[in-house]
């Protein structure tokens, strides 16, 4: 077998997800971060050094 007919016969059996999807999973996680990062700032923003 070549390698090409080898790389086709593992295509087939990969499922293939909806690129709308990862990327909704992707901002949905970054928009959760960056509201703990705000979220940390906030609060940390009027304490005092010790």
């Amino acid at each position: 077998m070549s390698f090409a007919a080898v790389a086709f016969l593992s295509e087939e059996g990969t499922e293939h997800v909806n690129q709308a999807v990862s990327f909704g999973i992707g901002g949905l996680v970054l928009g959760i971060l960056l509201a703990i990062l705000f979220a940390l700032i906030a609060f940390g923003g009027g304490r005092e050094h010790s």
